[in-house]
């Protein structure tokens, strides 16, 4: 039975863009996969805890040598690593924050990889990873701030040993209603967004297409 690990980071609840776009693509896929379960966690609302000594300290000693300390301090990077490996697909939704990913998906990245075992690369093993990428601006080549989007360049490299190789859906200029300076561009935002919904509604051919 297939099954989706579906992620959310944004702190903006129902004004957050990528959380609308995760949503979207949850949906599309339960329309493919109607026997499919789903396993969601919201590490906006929900941060897990940062990477910490002992939880480090755990990933470097022998399993044997494990202390009752190091058992709880590994625990939530376990869990994680698990509902990564149930899943045939892991979607993530992606806000972009002062220029770089939030903090508690950094943390997602080092609790999975401090508890994925010797061989942290079986977590990409037969899944893919669908990001649902939004922006406030433009970062693009040719823009004043080009190469200021350090979550999407940083994230691939941050997973690489896990095997996990994320694919890009992004909507940009999302602040273009909210931000006077970046008015012009609301024709650009309406347009990147519908086209990061197209290319979400293509991703999965629904099940009752097929029959």
């Amino acid at each position: 039975m297939a099954h989706l690990l579906h992620l959310d980071s944004s702190i903006n609840g129902d004004r957050s863009v990528s959380r609308k776009l995760s949503a979207r693509a949850a949906q599309a896929w339960r329309a493919a996969h109607p026997d499919g379960t789903v396993t969601y966690r919201d590490l906006g609302a929900n941060p897990v805890p940062h990477l910490d000594p002992l939880a480090w300290e755990a990933r470097i000693t022998p399993s044997s040598e494990h202390t009752a300390a190091h058992l709880e301090a590994a625990q939530i990077g376990a869990e994680l690593a698990a509902e990564v490996l149930a899943a045939d697909t892991v979607l993530l939704g992606l806000p972009l924050y002062n220029y770089g990913a939030p903090s508690s998906v950094k943390a997602w990245v080092d609790r999975l990889i401090a508890s994925a075992g010797d061989d942290p690369s079986v977590l990409g093993t037969g899944r893919e990873l669908l990001v649902l990428a939004s922006r406030g601006g433009g970062y693009g080549e040719g823009t004043p701030r080009h190469g200021w989007d350090h979550a999407e360049g940083w994230l691939p490299h941050g997973l690489s040993l896990t095997g996990l190789e994320p694919r890009f859906i992004t909507a940009e200029f999302t602040m273009a209603d909210v931000n006077p300076g970046l008015a012009e561009f609301r024709p650009h935002a309406e347009e990147s967004l519908a086209a990061a919904e197209r290319e979400i509604d293509s991703l999965w051919t629904p099940a009752n297409a097929t029959r």
